[in-house]
């Protein structure tokens, strides 16, 4: 496993890094979830990413029972807030980071996250009020490095500005979606964030599972897989499952298979980490051996050129 610092904070994340989102809020059985946390450790990763929305706790509660009696110094926890978690309970208000963060780690069982994100911008919300509130938490003790998660442009900025002149506490990291099939937070937030000090952890660097090679075109969806969940289906963009994408995935998974001698998700982690502004890339897995061979991504050294390549051939599409 390999190992960056996440922005100008003292966290060193692996770059490979378990996600929670759809697999360990109900996805998958308890068992399951537990032994993909525990295989993880067993490779090497420290760095484990969820939110209080990922089945309203249920995500937390899964992750804090994998991690209960480890050295707590021995992984990393992230967590966010933001989303609805009642009727009258969501956003980034003072009292919601409060109440939400309380909440977190108490079904995390730990007194303190390593990073704690913004989920989403809150429209409703004054920004000043949200980081004041944020960088008091970290006052306390209770977080130890701030993120966002999807945030313009513009919010970033006034974010940075305001941790300049109000003295809040400045974001360490962005957490976008970004792939092969998704690559346009580099254009503009990668460069901006790195000259604020900041670094990336991306989410669906596979492309909800498209980049594995597993759905082939003018064929069935393969059973039991997320395009055919009944509720994770709908994360899985349609425009990513027509012929034309699948027939241009299909061809990046034959370069990677004939010319890097690995797997395509493995290529396509690897072509993500080639980044150096990408501190981590966030993978869900079902099984310890997804585990496994994600995170042998971490070692590969691939040819620009491979990377070039698959670029041009999906260029067209994007």
């Amino acid at each position: 496993m390999k190992y960056r610092q996440l922005g100008d904070s003292e966290l060193q994340v692996s770059t490979i890094s378990l996600g929670s989102w759809l697999t360990y809020s109900g996805g998958i059985e308890k068992s399951r979830s537990i032994a993909c946390i525990h295989k993880a450790l067993d490779v090497g990763i420290n760095f484990f990413d969820t939110a209080n929305v990922y089945g309203r706790g249920a995500a937390e509660i899964v992750l804090g029972e994998a991690l209960a009696g480890l050295d707590r110094s021995s992984f990393m926890i992230a967590t966010k807030v933001y989303g609805q978690m009642s009727d009258t309970d969501k956003g980034l208000s003072a009292a919601q980071i409060v109440k939400q963060l309380d909440a977190s780690l108490k079904r995390l069982g730990t007194d303190y996250v390593d990073l704690y994100q913004c989920h989403r911008y809150d429209e409703a919300t004054p920004l000043e009020e949200t980081m004041a509130a944020l960088t008091a938490e970290v006052k306390k003790g209770k977080v130890r490095t701030l993120g966002f998660s999807e945030w313009r442009l513009d919010k970033i900025e006034a974010a940075a500005e305001l941790a300049e002149t109000a003295g809040f506490e400045p974001f360490m990291s962005s957490q976008p979606q970004y792939s092969l099939l998704w690559p346009y937070p580099e254009a503009e937030v990668f460069p901006r964030c790195a000259d604020l000090g900041a670094t990336q952890i991306v989410w669906s660097p596979l492309a909800q599972g498209v980049l594995t090679g597993k759905y082939k075109p003018g064929a069935p969806l393969p059973p039991e897989t997320r395009a055919t969940h009944d509720s994770m289906g709908a994360m899985v963009p349609k425009r990513w499952l027509e012929p034309d994408v699948l027939e241009a995935v299909n061809k990046i998974q034959r370069l990677a298979e004939e010319e890097a001698g690995i797997g395509l998700a493995q290529f396509a982690l690897a072509w993500v980490l080639r980044k150096e502004n990408v501190s981590s890339a966030i993978v869900g897995a079902s099984r310890p051996e997804q585990v496994v061979e994600n995170a042998e991504a971490a070692e590969l050294r691939l040819p620009g050129e491979l990377f070039a390549r698959a670029e041009d051939i999906l260029a067209p599409l994007l």
